[in-house]
């Protein structure tokens, strides 16, 4: 916990202001004071109010939270998300910045032949082959069992009649037809029909998912809403977070989180995760800041729009004041030109 002084007036009372490095909104340096756009916001509502105010550093949001519940802080300036729960727990000033949970996936293979290769050897391709292999030696294995008495001669005892019995269930999924095995019992041709009905219908499907695994489209991982999120696969986001509340409320569980945005994010650059769902705001600023653009892309797509408000213990006497101060400063000229300062926009 680090305490900096920053004072503005002459006033009795000292406003003691939580904050946690939060770029672009809360920024701390060793050695610097703070900047971000809450930090500026609040300094000069501070300066027009004329209150003497210290910063108080905290490592976490939840650090931030118990603090306010327990009066040993006055004010949060993080932009934090206000919830049902935390509106019950504390007061929350007016919203300053709209932001919403976005999406960003690591970038497309700069050629044909890699990404196929990458894919050819992928996880979902070979679990893909493994269950069709599965399926063709199951029904192989059922006629082999109908056959092998009343036609040994093409379906043989022992090790020797499993193969020809995957042999057939092969040939005749594939439609290949070399007509060197066939079914000569009466349940041997009703499970032959089963089977020739079924390996249809199982075909299509698993040739639509193999071709859908091996083609470069596919590594374009478009999402655009939360079903095409839950068939995402490593999907990373920030620990006690908003975005992870989000992600288990929809009953998706992140394979991976990290401490901050900036972990993320270079993971999300050297290809440990596919996925990342996160503050959308935050995102965007650090891949410009990291100059990650080439390796990760930020998708257009936006869930659980999110109000930012500074929050206050319950029933503290300092949300009028602030409030006021809070709605001056944002219909202000300045504003604009503080957003442009940290690169940020109103969504």
């Amino acid at each position: 916990m680090v305490l900096t002084l920053n004072a503005y007036c002459q006033s009795d009372e000292l406003i003691r202001v939580g904050v946690k490095h939060e770029p672009p909104f809360v920024i701390s340096e060793e050695g610097k004071d703070y900047g971000g756009l809450s930090v500026d916001l609040w300094k000069s509502i501070a300066r027009q109010q004329k209150v003497e105010f210290e910063f108080v550093e905290y490592n976490d949001h939840l650090a931030l939270i118990r603090s306010l519940d327990f009066n040993e802080i006055d004010i949060c300036i993080n932009p934090m998300y206000v919830d049902e729960i935390r509106l019950k727990m504390l007061d929350a000033s007016l919203p300053y910045y709209v932001s919403s949970i976005g999406v960003a996936t690591s970038k497309l293979s700069r050629t044909q032949v890699g990404a196929f290769l990458r894919n050819f050897f992928s996880y979902r391709f070979f679990r893909i082959v493994f269950i069709l292999i599965l399926i063709i030696f199951i029904f192989g294995t059922i006629l082999w069992m109908a056959e092998r008495k009343e036609n040994r001669r093409q379906f043989r005892p022992g090790i020797a009649g499993l193969f020809d019995g995957l042999w057939w269930s092969a040939v005749t999924m594939t439609t290949v037809g070399y007509g060197d095995k066939a079914p000569k019992t009466r349940i041997g041709r009703v499970i032959a029909i089963v089977w020739m009905l079924t390996a249809i219908i199982t075909i299509s499907g698993f040739t639509g998912s193999i071709a859908s695994s091996l083609t470069v489209q596919s590594l374009g991982r478009s999402i655009e809403d939360l079903d095409d999120l839950r068939n995402a696969e490593m999907i990373g986001s920030v620990q006690s977070s908003s975005s992870e509340t989000f992600l288990r409320n929809h009953d998706i569980l992140p394979d991976i989180l990290y401490g901050d945005a900036q972990e993320s994010l270079a993971a999300l650059a050297t290809r440990d995760i596919e996925v990342l769902v996160y503050d959308k705001t935050v995102m965007d600023y650090f891949i410009g800041l990291l100059q990650l653009d080439n390796k990760v892309v930020l998708l257009p797509v936006n869930f659980n729009q999110q109000y930012r408000s500074f929050l206050l213990p319950r029933n503290s006497p300092n949300l009028p004041w602030v409030n006021s101060l809070l709605v001056r400063n944002i219909n202000e000229a300045s504003w604009q030109e503080l957003l442009l300062k940290y690169n940020l926009k109103v969504e």
